[in-house]
């Protein structure tokens, strides 16, 4: 940015030539590195030289590093419409060609073992000459579009907006989930690079375009590619301020009931709603079929076998789930994801149903008029909804569809149809490992607090994301993810992502000066890690 020289203002002879106009000065977002956030770095725990010119690099650059965010959100990659999946992984290739890696490529993974074809999958390698490598997963993709009317600003555009307590925030689809934190990653490599030729630890990324379908071409392109990553150390994923790798299992189905399976009402198109006088329904009859899936209140499925073979948690991990409980504020959880209240009114309860929970969900529903506003009589002549079923140790999903295509069968709807999207298991993870003591190690310099992880056991305790496939089969190396990324809203409408931080939350130069020092604590430069990762162990 240019600098205003500052001094006594004097006039110039008369005759004296004009001065040549001086350059526009280089836009600026005025983005505050620190805003106003009460935390501060412990730097006596933060040993590398290097380490903190890093850090004083991103905050002379972190305006650049917010419009780098705002070019990726500009890029809508919608994966179940489509589009600007394929123009999006030509942009993330991009940004490994930037970095200097020595191999990128965007593979077509073809169809999946669901029947649709997948989207395609981001490679790519950076041999930096060092001691450990690690795999670092993004998704490309995001969330439709479903309520554009609630947008604060328009979902594509990235705008800087004000929201107490912060001073900016940047509104768009997907900049929490996932690309203000993957940017925040890239812009840190980037970083490190820019300030010491070369980063502390090789590469692997690989990032999907089908984390909202179920990962179906990421299963396909890591189940066939396997040596792709057999130099892989750990995987990291640059996630939110706590410590993660474990997941729940997900199936993802859909249910279609239709006039001409069922025989009654229209066979072939909709017809006119005059006829519903003497013409049968699918459209109220798939209603009543899935008023039998669960309780009046939808929170008990009454699938028979639904709840079979759930392993019960660990005495450990009750106790960790009762250490989270006790500081579990309900109105604050509730008011941040925006719902009135919890199933529940005691915090213990609300915090193991969703840590270790089963559920059986109604994603969405269509058929027939579907235009907001006005009339227009319609009988559907097809109609189906869309439902995740979320599971834990030891639930198979597709166990779990074939349970309810019995049930549904015993309760005279054989005719309706299942569709299974795909279904990603579960999978337990350890974090006695290097991976996940950077990590730690990284929140305690930041003075971030976070639920220390169980260290004896493997353990889910986690949200949804495909660790399965790096979590034992077909590739078995510990997993940890953790960096100082705030916002929120994924999925709904008006997603941020924290550009300036406020109180006891970073910024987005916080979230990247936080990766770096994950990055340099696993490479053991920042003071050794606490254990050495075994492969062999996990």
């Amino acid at each position: 940015m240019a600098m205003a020289a500052c001094g006594k203002e004097s006039k110039a002879p008369e005759a004296a030539t004009p001065a040549p106009a001086a350059a526009p000065a280089k836009a600026s977002l005025g983005i505050r590195p620190n805003g106003d956030t009460e935390l501060q770095i412990d730097m006596s725990q933060i040993h590398n030289d290097d380490l903190k010119k890093v850090y004083q690099y991103i905050d002379s650059h972190i305006d650049d590093h917010v419009v780098n965010l705002q070019k990726w959100i500009q890029q809508p990659s919608i994966s179940n419409t489509g589009e600007g999946i394929q123009e999006s992984a030509e942009m993330v290739k991009g940004f490994w060609d930037q970095l200097g890696c020595q191999q990128t490529q965007v593979y077509d993974v073809g169809t999946t073992e669901w029947g649709a074809q997948g989207n395609p999958v981001v490679y790519a390698k950076c041999d930096e000459g060092a001691k450990k490598t690690l795999v670092i997963y993004w998704m490309y993709d995001t969330m439709p579009i479903s309520q554009p009317d609630l947008w604060k600003a328009p979902p594509f555009e990235g705008r800087i907006v004000e929201q107490p307590p912060y001073k900016k925030v940047l509104i768009g689809r997907g900049a929490i989930n996932s690309k203000g934190p993957e940017m925040a990653f890239w812009n840190t490599v980037m970083s490190i690079k820019a300030v010491t030729g070369k980063l502390p630890v090789n590469l692997i990324i690989v990032a999907e375009g089908d984390e909202e379908r179920m990962d179906i071409g990421y299963r396909k392109f890591v189940k066939t590619h396997p040596d792709l990553f057999k130099d892989a150390d750990a995987m990291y994923l640059s996630g939110g301020a706590g410590i993660g790798g474990g997941s729940e299992g997900c199936v993802y189905f859909e249910l279609t009931t239709s006039g001409k399976l069922w025989g009654r009402g229209p066979t072939y198109s909709n017809i006119h709603g005059v006829h519903k006088r003497e013409v049968d329904s699918p459209a109220w009859r798939h209603i009543q079929m899935l008023s039998t899936l669960v309780s009046k209140d939808g929170n008990h499925v009454e699938v028979p076998g639904f709840y079979d073979n759930i392993e019960p948690l660990k005495k450990v991990e009750e106790d960790k789930l009762k250490e989270m409980g006790s500081k579990f504020n309900l109105k604050v959880a509730a008011e941040n994801i925006g719902v009135a209240r919890f199933i529940s009114d005691d915090p213990n309860t609300v915090v193991h149903m969703a840590r270790y929970g089963t559920s059986f969900n109604l994603d969405g529903i269509w058929g027939g008029n579907m235009f907001p506003g006005g009339s227009g009589a319609i009988l559907p002549n097809e109609i189906t909804s869309k439902h995740n079923i979320r599971y834990v140790p030891n639930q198979n999903g597709m166990d779990i569809v074939a349970k309810t295509r019995k049930y549904l069968d015993s309760e005279g709807y054989s005719d309706v149809k299942i569709h299974v999207v795909g279904d990603v298991p579960w999978a337990k993870m350890r974090y006695d490992t290097d991976i996940a003591h950077s990590v730690e190690k990284a929140f305690d310099a930041f003075g971030i607090k976070y639920q220390q992880p169980i260290e004896s056991d493997a353990s889910i305790l986690g949200g949804y994301w495909p660790a399965y496939l790096f979590a034992g089969d077909p590739i078995n190396i510990p997993i940890a993810s953790g960096a100082a990324n705030a916002g929120g809203g994924a999925h709904a409408a008006n997603e941020y992502y924290v550009i300036e931080g406020a109180g006891k939350t970073y910024g987005m130069a916080g979230s990247e000066k936080s990766i770096a020092t994950v990055l340099y604590n696993f490479a053991g430069l920042n003071g050794q890690a606490n254990v050495a990762d075994a492969k062999s162990d996990m």
